[in-house]
């Protein structure tokens, strides 16, 4: 889904001494809470890439038709946390094998998927998939969607720190919290003091 589909293009800014990845792993509210803990990373921007539709909606996105994820911008500083180590969180947080469904959430804007930002990004990305699959980590093959970054439009305002501001909620409790629970077990040594 990249440019050879005429998809909008969107400007992006990194920050000196940053890099970029965006990475779609379901609903971003858990991507996001388990991102923001992680040592190295400065921000996360929930939102939505690799679609056709310009500045879409979430109601927009919900229909599964605007052809985009729901991602995390996550800019991180290369100094203190390797693409390697996120993309080994990213891979285990959430079940890559299943193509547009992560647990009851289910349709396109749900996909695996890694938008990458550089070559050095996409060879990273696919070494480590092919390596993941060789293992046999997962029963079936991973259907991670590893494409050249397009568009990023933010997500609404209230789905920013999304699982921060709304940890006590129902969906937070049964679907956001294990994934930042499983974080902490498996890459405690990579969570942020603060958390």
């Amino acid at each position: 889904m990249n440019n050879e589909k005429n998809l909008p293009q969107t400007p992006v800014e990194i920050p000196e001494g940053l890099e970029l990845i965006s990475l779609g792993a379901g609903c971003f509210w858990c991507t996001e809470a388990v991102f923001q803990r992680l040592e190295g990373v400065e921000k996360v921007v929930s939102g939505y890439a690799g679609g056709i539709v310009e500045s879409p909606s979430y109601k927009q996105i919900c229909t599964g038709t605007t052809g985009h994820a729901e991602v995390i911008h996550v800019y991180f500083d290369p100094k203190k946390v390797s693409l390697e180590s996120l993309l080994e969180v990213f891979w285990a947080t959430h079940d890559p094998t299943t193509l547009n469904r992560q647990g009851g959430d289910s349709g396109p804007q749900y996909r695996s998927a890694i938008f990458y930002f550089n070559e050095k990004q996409k060879e990273t990305a696919e070494q480590m998939k092919a390596e993941l699959d060789r293992s046999g980590v997962f029963d079936s093959p991973i259907v991670t969607e590893i494409t050249a970054f397009s568009n990023f439009y933010p997500a609404e305002d209230y789905h920013q720190e999304y699982f921060n501001l709304n940890g006590s909620q129902p969906y937070c409790q049964f679907v956001v919290k294990p994934k930042v629970d499983k974080l902490k077990k498996y890459f405690s040594y990579r969570v942020k003091k603060a958390h």
